[in-house]
């Protein structure tokens, strides 16, 4: 079984999901379920068909966290060397196309938010980052176009 490696904040962040799931959306759905049932006949209920289908979601959800969790390699940035981009790494880059810098957090593929600037270390930019240090150039061979990024810092929090 492969390991997920992630960041102690993506685990317990998980965990809290799959609490949630557990003691607050399955209890609900059953008793929304069982008020549905009590209207009568079941094939034109539709509440009790939309409450059936939110339970088999609720369902899937908890078995797939389940699984992720049980599979999570949790990996504590703080004690990587701080030399070279590892995983839980904060990269401060500047794309040398256009003089922009950008801040990447390298985390696992379940953690990844683009738009809050964590990106997996399964993604190309990762893969590309990941080994490098301070003041080399990165060139990523990204599908839309190649990108040239410097690294201009690494920190670990």
């Amino acid at each position: 079984m492969e390991r997920i490696p992630m960041t102690p904040e993506g685990y317990e962040k998980l965990k809290e999901e799959l609490e949630r799931l557990i003691k607050i959306e399955r209890p609900a759905i059953i008793k929304a379920i069982a008020e549905a049932r009590a209207h009568g006949d079941l094939s034109e209920n539709a509440e009790y068909h939309a409450a059936r289908e939110k339970q088999s979601f609720i369902e899937g959800r908890i078995q797939e966290l389940q699984a992720k969790l049980s599979r999570a390699q949790v990996i504590d940035p703080s004690k990587i060397n701080h030399n070279k981009v590892a995983f839980g790494a904060k990269v401060r880059v500047l794309d040398l196309e256009n003089e922009e810098e950008k801040e990447f957090h390298l985390v696992g593929p379940d953690e990844a938010d683009v738009k809050n600037g964590k990106i997996s270390i399964t993604s190309p930019v990762g893969k590309a980052l990941i080994g490098k240090e301070v003041g080399e150039e990165v060139i990523i061979k990204a599908p839309a176009k190649t990108l040239n990024y410097e690294i201009i810092s690494i920190s670990f929090e």
